[in-house]
């Protein structure tokens, strides 16, 4: 049995018995899919709330080019490279683009496939393309940006059938024609002109000083994904609640600030067991001391409840969350 208390960054003590790590191409020949098998980076988007039966394959590809082109600069990146790592050093060599993405934790490989955001910007505006092996198969694949199926934390990686798709590298590309996206709040207040490297620097602080640190309070980000509704739910909701938090998205949906959700139900400081919503960052659940992963699960269930009761709008969970045979639905 191997412990895998570190490699999810919740950091729940549990096991697994069949644990693949590839740091090479060619160990991937060795991986033969099963139905119970989990691809896994960095873990930070994922819990393991029991002990792993299945087989685990850990991600641990590195390596990297950057080519300049006429129009801007193509970046390859290797599945297993640390995202923050990349983001910066890109950011400190002028290549602008991803500077509003700062100190999301995980591995580039997870990127795609959760389709990562934050302060407006999502990944998928710089994927060019995605490599990897489907592992039911052993064939290769490549899959250009629109192809990929790319929506809110979503992509066509999450979806039946794609599981076995074990990603190799990312291709970016960033245009030499960059402008600052400064349409958060947290950012609204940086002047018009800001460099990438200002912005790169507020998203660090302001991350820094809103999200607990995943090595001091183990976390997993944002279990829940923030809403997206229509516009009769959006005005039944301002009726009852004027100062309602949201963003627009288009002329028919809006995306509602699942943090101030859970905040204005009071659920602020919560506990279930050793697990409980964090205390400056309402979308953020944490392993306050020595949680179970039924605690964990208990915990989300009487949130999600509590808002719905509330507000009437359901909470989905942004993390993966796993049992001893694989995914499970809350």
């Amino acid at each position: 049995m191997f412990s895998l208390q570190d490699k999810h960054s919740f950091a729940l003590p549990v096991y697994g018995s069949d644990v693949h790590l590839i740091s090479e191409p060619e160990h991937l020949s060795d991986v033969q899919w099963t139905e119970d098998s989990v691809i896994l980076g960095e873990g930070s988007n994922t819990i393991f709330t029991a002990d792993f039966a299945g087989q685990l394959i850990l991600n641990r590809l590195m390596g990297h080019q950057i080519e300049k082109e006429p129009t801007g600069y193509e970046v390859i990146l290797a599945a297993g490279e640390n995202w923050h790592y990349w983001v910066e050093t890109l950011v400190r060599q002028g290549i602008a683009g991803l500077e509003n993405l700062a100190l999301i934790p995980g591995s580039v490989g997870a990127t795609p496939v959760q389709n990562i955001g934050a302060y407006g910007v999502e990944v998928a505006k710089f994927i060019r393309s995605v490599r990897g092996v489907d592992l039911s198969s052993q064939q290769p694949f490549e899959l250009l940006a629109d192809e990929c199926k790319f929506g809110y934390r979503d992509s066509i990686f999450k979806q039946p059938g794609y599981q076995s798709y074990f990603i190799t590298d990312v291709t970016f590309f960033f245009p030499h024609d960059w402008k600052p996206c400064l349409d958060y709040p947290d950012l609204s207040g940086l002047p018009s002109d800001s460099s990438a490297e200002q912005i790169f620097e507020q998203v660090v602080e302001v991350r820094q000083r809103k999200l607990p640190d995943p090595k001091v309070l183990p976390n997993a980000g944002s279990f829940f994904k923030n809403p997206i509704v229509g516009r009769t739910t959006l005005r039944r909701l301002l009726q009852r609640h004027p100062d309602l938090r949201y963003f627009e998205l288009d002329e028919n949906l809006v995306k509602l600030a699942a943090a101030w959700l859970i905040d204005q139900t009071g659920l602020k400081s919560l506990r279930v067991g050793g697990a409980g919503v964090h205390q400056r960052q309402a979308l953020v659940l944490v392993n306050a001391r020595e949680a179970s992963g039924q605690d964990v699960i208990d915990l989300a269930l009487q949130v999600r409840k509590q808002v719905y009761q509330r507000f009437g709008v359901t909470l989905e969970p942004e993390v993966r969350l796993l049992n001893s045979q694989g995914s499970i639905v809350l």
